[in-house]
């Protein structure tokens, strides 16, 4: 009885701690180049980062590593982050992958493959890509052309814009596989759009996870076909204060998004829902949802349906909508994103 007992105890304790387990994906872009301050981190700060990890005793692993755990359903380890860079610029050769080679770190680049199969001076070039992948850098997809995903062009159907998509992608496959050997196995989206469309031509190319620019953490419960990441650029978002501040966030897992990820049928949507799928670790006063033209608004939860009703019109082309709450054990906050397009 004494050994079924604490059998079980052994059990319980690693389904929290499997639970409470979040992976955090970091984003970059420019790394040392002040000419793009918005897309930019300073080199000295991004070596600061660098060492708060290691001085905090986070684990950087390989993309990889969390991509299989998600496809298999096994535990991610707890503090963890990953490091991707967006776009392939030269600055990331220059300044950004001396300072990871320093500390040991794995990281994975994203490339614009037109902007490095063209010479563009602000690019990686395919030799410096080599060089870096025989040191054992990860290179994946970022697209050909740097497309905007998540609306057609004017005058496109829906076949025509599909076939788009996949003529991009396709064409920025082969050149990686042409220059590095092999084709890739993830996507970055391009400004990080998406609607069911795109994800489903990408599942349809073989794509074995996509990641997007959502903010927020990784957690056992995470699509791999949206995988979130937290952006660090810019002179707020790069900050000591914000690096911290995002590697305590954690997941907000639901399903059943109000309005859904696929183009809006009218500009003023009935309400903002989603079913929450464990609402009993927050706090239900701390539960709100965000839309970037409306702001932050109180949600109301109803068994496990949270939502917020809606009159107004959305007039941008694009808006991100995100849940959050306050979890009850950890006061931790918790989110997650998802993006809304206009027909």
């Amino acid at each position: 009885m004494v050994r079924i007992l604490l059998l079980l105890l052994a059990f319980l304790t690693m389904a929290v701690s499997n639970a409470s387990a979040q992976v955090t994906a970091f984003i970059y872009h420019r790394v040392g180049d002040s000419r793009y301050p918005t897309t930019n981190v300073d080199t000295n700060r991004f070596r600061e980062e660098m060492a708060y990890l290691l001085a905090n005793k986070y684990q950087v692993l390989p993309l990889s590593q969390v991509v299989d755990a998600l496809k298999e359903k096994k535990p991610l380890p707890e503090r963890a982050v990953v490091l991707t860079f967006d776009d392939g610029y030269r600055s990331v050769y220059k300044n950004a992958w001396p300072v990871l080679k320093s500390f040991g770190y794995p990281f994975t680049v994203f490339l614009y493959t037109q902007a490095t199969d063209s010479g563009w001076p602000d690019h990686m070039t395919w030799n410096q890509v080599r060089e870096m992948r025989a040191a054992g850098v990860d290179f994946q997809d970022h697209g050909y052309g740097h497309l905007r995903f998540g609306t057609a062009p004017p005058g496109l159907d829906d076949q025509a814009n599909r076939s788009r998509i996949r003529s991009d992608l396709i064409k920025s496959g082969r050149l990686m596989a042409q220059n590095l050997g092999e084709g890739p196995s993830y996507l970055a989206l391009p400004y990080g759009e998406y609607n069911r469309t795109v994800l489903e031509e990408v599942k349809k190319l073989g794509y074995e996870a996509v990641f997007t620019q959502d903010p927020g953490a990784i957690s056992a419960e995470t699509d791999p076909y949206r995988i979130p990441r937290e952006p660090i650029v810019g002179r707020e978002w790069s900050t000591m204060d914000h690096f911290e501040m995002v590697l305590k966030r954690v997941d907000l897992p639901f399903t059943a998004m109000e309005p859904d990820i696929v183009p809006l049928a009218t500009p003023v949507p009935q309400r903002f829902a989603v079913r929450l799928l464990h609402p009993e670790r927050y706090q239900p006063n701390s539960l709100g949802i965000y839309v970037t033209e409306l702001g932050w608004q109180k949600a109301t939860l109803s068994g496990n349906v949270l939502s917020v009703p809606n009159r107004k019109p959305l007039t941008k082309r694009e808006n991100r909508v995100a849940v959050s709450g306050r979890e009850k054990e950890s006061g931790r906050t918790a989110i997650r994103f998802w993006m809304l397009f206009k027909e």
